[in-house]
């Protein structure tokens, strides 16, 4: 079953008068409510620029696995950044606190298959990034900082959408916590794998989880594969088709507590690709497609406190959940993810 996420031009947000403004605003809103998820096109990101940042990130992920070690991800997972290898990372719904280690060494038993690169801002000090050296990928460093920039722009009018389409009386109500130096850019790589393996399910491409920012944008390849948890049946995941021309948008799990749950943070997946492509023959197997896809976290200060806003909580709505800080939640769900 396909999704029907809806697709919306966002171009009408950022050059629209303030009553169109408002109307792209709500009709957001209503997707991030029902779905989790809404499809943007004509958004401000040139297509030159995705195409360019594709090709770097296959250009990364194509040299050999002892060079893209040169920037390895630090033990632990406190710091985020640099090369993951396949397996290293395990993404889940888990929380610390909430589940026990029992539960994510089982989960962990079923590896993801699939290898990243994690970018953040320079201007980040405790989050410092790990870059390649720069005689093996001459321009990668500063393509990627541009690229990260132009995407804290681009959220920042998401943000500003957010609080138009929930009644907030300042579309600027999320600046003061969304300053972009505390987003990540992830370059993902699913390599191409002997499809008994995706199956039989001794491995997977990633595990259905929850983002647990703010909301992530997020930009594909045409392989496919992604999956998103129905709203009218959990645990049934509906496909999303690749659209190259367009930004998914998802709302993550602190928008989701900013808001009592009225905007949806949505389990997702990536499984196989579409059954017409799915396979290609290699050695006398059937192998999968590689996949490529880039998607861009966005999240506040790390001292930003998540409390219920006000629209979303009266007597006869409480506050679902208890004021955290970012850094506090974000420990609590990046500690399942490493070993």
């Amino acid at each position: 079953m396909a999704s029907e996420i809806p697709t919306i031009n966002f171009s009408q947000f950022l050059y629209g008068d303030p009553e169109t403004r408002l109307a792209v605003s709500k009709s957001i809103v209503s997707a991030f409510r029902t779905y989790g998820f809404v499809s943007l096109t004509h958004h401000p990101i040139p297509l030159s620029e995705l195409s360019e940042a594709f090709k770097w990130t296959k250009r990364f992920f194509d040299l050999p696995p002892e060079v893209k070690s040169l920037a390895p991800h630090p033990s632990g997972f406190l710091h985020h950044r640099g090369y993951s290898h396949p397996g290293l990372e395990k993404v889940s719904n888990l929380t610390r606190g909430a589940d026990t280690d029992d539960s994510l060494s089982q989960t962990r038993e079923v590896p993801d298959i699939k290898e990243s690169y994690e970018i953040g801002s320079e201007g980040y000090p405790d989050q410092p990034n790990i870059w390649i050296p720069p005689g093996v990928l001459p321009g990668f460093q500063q393509f990627m900082t541009k690229f990260y920039w132009r995407l804290a722009g681009f959220s920042a009018e998401i943000a500003k959408s957010l609080a138009l389409g929930i009644g907030l009386d300042d579309e600027n109500y999320f600046e003061k916590f969304f300053t972009g130096h505390h987003n990540q850019l992830r370059l993902l790589h699913y390599p191409e794998v002997d499809a008994s393996i995706l199956e039989e399910g001794k491995g997977v491409r990633v595990s259905a989880h929850r983002d647990w920012g703010a909301f992530t944008l997020l930009f594909q390849d045409d392989c496919g594969g992604l999956e998103v948890e129905s709203p009218t049946k959990p645990g049934e995941f509906l496909k999303v088709e690749p659209n190259q021309e367009a930004c998914l948008v998802n709302i993550a799990d602190l928008m989701a507590r900013w808001s009592n749950d009225y905007l949806r943070s949505t389990s997702h997946k990536v499984g196989l690709p579409p059954l017409k492509d799915r396979y290609t023959a290699i050695g006398g197997k059937r192998v999968t497609r590689a996949r490529y896809s880039i998607p861009y976290f966005v999240t506040t200060t790390p001292e930003s406190v998540i409390e219920c806003l006000q629209p979303f909580t009266d007597e006869t709505r409480p506050a679902k959940y208890p004021p955290i800080t970012q850094w506090d939640y974000s420990k609590s769900k990046s500690s399942m993810q490493y070993s």
